[in-house]
């Protein structure tokens, strides 16, 4: 397993670097992000999208369903909260702006999602409960790895020889899971790889429920070459080719990131 998935730490300051560097110029077309803009994050993680924003002015609420990270992300990002921008909440998003009497945490202005969706069960369903959470106008942003591309199972974050194989999540399951077994991964790691196949969203499927919940797609832009891989790996980010980018399916082969910012209809 490479030092970034390991160090917590260093895997916060890329997600952050590229965040200031590409993420919030590709928002700012479509939402002027500063001091009035009231934002949440689901899938925060420790937070490491979140200091650009911070710094900016924006009042940002982090959602994670993982306590422990959550709770790092209150103290990596300690000085926000004593200034009263920051406030990270371990939950499950269904039991926020729940009418049954789950937490009322309000509406934002901007809702970013970065790698997350391809994490989410019912995707159809998510949708619709994220309308929940936007003011009149907000606008919510996606940056995610369509399940095609040559590692959208996310089988580089194991440990062992898989992590270098690309295209091998799109095996059957039983020739996917004994390679992965094979080249040393663990049965824990496996179960998470598992749920990342049933949970892995294409472009195509990415448009449709976001067409079919009411939303409108102000951007999209697909990429070549992620501008995440930057600074992971010092490569220079590349739109996608025109000819594969118009290409239905094909497109998710050659596609390593999908940004999109979407709206209300």
């Amino acid at each position: 397993m490479e030092a970034r998935y390991k160090d917590r730490s260093i895997y916060f300051k890329e997600q952050s670097l590229t965040t200031e560097k590409h993420v919030i110029p590709f928002i700012n077309e479509y939402l002027k992000v500063d001091d009035k803009v009231r934002l949440l994050e689901i899938g925060c993680g420790e937070g490491g999208n979140l200091p650009p924003f911070l710094e900016l002015g924006c009042e940002t609420v982090g959602v994670d369903i993982q306590e422990k990270q959550v709770l790092n992300s209150m103290e990596y990002l300690g000085d926000y909260v004593e200034k009263g921008l920051y406030k990270g909440i371990a939950s499950d998003i269904y039991l926020l702006n729940n009418e049954d009497g789950g937490e009322d945490i309000g509406k934002f202005d901007l809702i970013i999602m970065r790698d997350v969706i391809e994490h989410i069960h019912d995707q159809d369903k998510f949708m619709g409960h994220l309308r929940k959470f936007l003011k009149p106008g907000g606008k919510v942003f996606f940056g995610f790895p369509p399940w095609h591309m040559p590692f959208g199972g996310h089988q580089q974050t194991s440990n062992g020889k898989a992590s270098k194989l690309p295209y091998i999540h799109l095996l059957p399951n039983f020739l996917y899971f004994r390679i992965l077994k094979w080249s040393g991964v663990t049965e824990d790691y496996i179960e998470a790889l598992k749920e990342v196949k049933e949970t892995g969203i294409t472009i195509e499927r990415f448009r449709r429920i976001v067409k079919k919940n009411g939303y409108k797609t102000d951007k999209e832009q697909l990429w070549l070459v992620n501008p995440n891989y930057e600074i992971k790996f010092g490569m220079k980010p590349r739109k996608q080719f025109f000819l594969f980018a118009v290409i239905p399916f094909i497109r998710n082969f050659f596609t390593t990131c999908n940004y999109s910012v979407i709206s209300l209809t």
